[in-house]
């Protein structure tokens, strides 16, 4: 197995266009499963032809027993799949042994949103005295008026900007684009933030220039815009579940609060599937819910 993983991951990029971060996914995952395969061989890890559907079924009634999370469970499943499936296409083994395994049954949590007062509290957040408070606001705008993934808004170039049609061009999941409206707060925020953005220059140029750049002018990281907002959320006073995901997940609640069509709202999100906008639904018919409890005489 251990000698057939990096040609699949070669073939992820080259043929599949898959991003860096879901190439380190499979990677991390068939590594774990090697991993275990070997330890239970002694110490002899097999070649993907002598899997068996028993041995996979070990696996993942051990990461059951270790007590990792059931979507944890169906992405190493997923990967799994995939991988023997590749394995069919190149001879590596007649049938998929992950095929058969069902994924375990999802218990499906309701993300976490802010309401509009907490929403406002923590786009007011950043200072707009120094370059690096004008860059946070306008990430923080830009993340929410689009519903952006925060993996997509480090990845905008200067290019992705289109401010006299209200647009920015998007690069989701699978390199898939698609065209995000940004609202009149947003491009506002932007325009303050790229008025200043030379303090910190970049050695990148022209439409390929990111947007937004630490203060060493390189281009921002995920995990350091994380950091950026856990700073403001303590400043704001917010719930500490908070996370870069949440304003993406404010967007999609406060459109179907406010009558759009979940149609609208997949597109917006550019999900590929509507099952996946489907649970925004139910946080919107929990708010419906209570707001009924609250106002109606005769609820309780």
């Amino acid at each position: 197995m251990r000698t057939a993983t990096p040609r699949f991951l070669r073939y992820l990029r080259a043929e599949r266009n898959a991003s860096d971060l879901t190439v380190k996914s499979y990677r991390e995952d068939l590594t774990a499963l090697a991993d275990y395969l070997t330890e239970a061989g002694g110490d002899v890890c097999p070649r993907p032809r002598d899997v068996t559907v028993l041995a996979l079924r070990g696996y993942i009634a051990a990461l059951h027993e270790s007590g990792y999370a059931k979507r944890t469970i169906a992405r190493r499943l997923a990967s799994m799949r995939s991988f023997f499936r590749f394995g069919q296409r190149e001879g590596w083994v007649e049938t998929n042994p992950a095929k058969p395994l069902r994924n375990p049954r999802p218990g499906r949590s309701l993300p976490h949103f802010l309401s509009s007062d907490d929403l406002t509290r923590l786009l007011a957040s950043p200072g707009t005295d120094t370059a690096l408070g004008l860059r946070d606001r306008a990430i923080l705008e830009t993340t929410y008026s689009a519903g952006l993934r925060v993996s997509e808004v480090v990845g905008l170039n200067d290019g992705d900007l289109d401010f006299p049609g209200q647009l920015v061009r998007v690069r989701g999941k699978g390199r898939r684009e698609r065209l995000a409206p940004v609202g009149s707060f947003a491009r506002r925020a932007l325009k303050h933030w790229l008025h200043v953005r030379h303090l910190h220059p970049t050695t990148a140029s022209g439409s390929e220039t990111p947007v937004f750049v630490n203060r060493f002018g390189r281009r921002l990281t995920t995990r350091s815009v994380g950091r950026m907002l856990e700073k403001h959320i303590r400043t704001a006073g917010l719930d500490h579940r908070t996370t870069p995901h949440s304003l993406r997940h404010s967007f999609a609640t406060h459109l179907l609060d406010n009558g759009a069509d979940i149609r609208s709202v997949q597109e917006l999100l550019g999900h590929k599937s509507l099952v996946t906008t489907q649970i925004y639904t139910h946080v919107s018919t929990a708010g419906l819910l209570a707001a009924y409890e609250r106002a109606h005489p005769r609820a309780r």
